[in-house]
């Protein structure tokens, strides 16, 4: 029960930061963000109606049709992020009157991006969906080969060349784009933190043993060494897996170049970290 609640915290509060920043910054500057929220701000552009009332027209009859591709809980929990959503937008516009908070399109492009992106990530880290493009991706790859993110990329492509007929602007559907792709990192930062470690894949011909005792020793931190061939199949070759700090990337770079000059070295982000990470410095 303590972890439902959170994560219908986690909904609210996602919902009041997607709807601050399409109130406080996007919609007064005509900057549409991606999916449905941004058809939104396109229609309210066109018919004059209130913004929130037009995202749940919009996304109330798609989520009761993929209801059998989402599954119930899933529905349950993004009807209640549209709704609560829609209500916020049309409370800080309508009841509260917010202001824009902002008129520089550069300003309110990157403020209004990080808010939603931000609000974005709550609301997908309390298991829902914000609707629309998520809805629509679902239904779509289900049904083709396509992958989710290439379908949410074609809708947000298609809302931003829509926001430029509309707005009848080119440098406003620009401003749109710079929006959604800041929502879409803020997005991944919430959901997986900023990474702080890096995954690092060192493969060398010759033993690794004692440069794994090495790292452990003057970097404080321990991996996995793997003893395997090469594809030929002729010649021993070792791997070490281990995950380090950031900061001590440039160490463990001396500390193989000194060892073996010859070793490759694969650096990647480790973008979520589950359990203790091994470190005795």
């Amino acid at each position: 029960m303590k972890k439902e609640a959170l994560n219908y915290l986690f909904i609210a509060l996602g919902c009041l930061l997607v709807a601050f920043g399409v109130v406080g910054f996007l919609s007064p500057n005509q900057i549409a963000t991606g999916g449905t929220a941004g058809l939104s701000i396109i229609f309210h552009t066109i018919f004059n109606l209130p913004i929130g009332l037009l995202f749940a027209l919009i996304n109330i009859p798609l989520l009761l049709v993929s209801i059998r591709y989402l599954g119930k809980y899933f529905a349950l929990k993004s009807g209640v992020a549209i709704i609560m959503m829609g209500v916020f937008i049309d409370v800080l516009s309508k009841v509260i009157h917010l202001e824009a908070l902002s008129t520089e399109p550069l300003l309110a492009t990157l403020y209004g991006g990080v808010l939603v992106g931000t609000g974005l990530g709550f609301i997908f880290k309390g298991g829902g969906s914000a609707g629309g493009g998520t809805i629509i991706a679902r239904i779509v790859t289900s049904k083709t080969s396509l992958k989710t993110g290439t379908v949410i990329l074609i809708l947000d492509i298609i809302v931003v060349l829509a926001a430029g007929l509309v707005f009848n602007s080119i440098e406003l559907a620009l401003w749109s784009m710079i929006s959604i792709f800041t929502g879409a990192k803020l997005i991944d930062v919430v959901l997986t933190g900023r990474p702080n470690h890096l995954i690092v894949h060192i493969s060398s011909y010759k033993a690794l043993l004692p440069l794994g005792l090495l790292i452990k020793q003057q970097i404080g931190v321990s991996g996995t060494t793997v003893n395997g061939k090469d594809l030929g199949q002729e010649t021993a070759k070792d791997i070490i897996f281990v995950v380090v700090p950031k900061n001590r990337l440039n160490l463990l770079e001396d500390l193989v170049v000194s060892y073996d000059p010859k070793a490759k070295m694969i650096v990647m982000e480790a973008t979520q970290m589950l359990g203790a990470i091994n470190s005795s410095k």
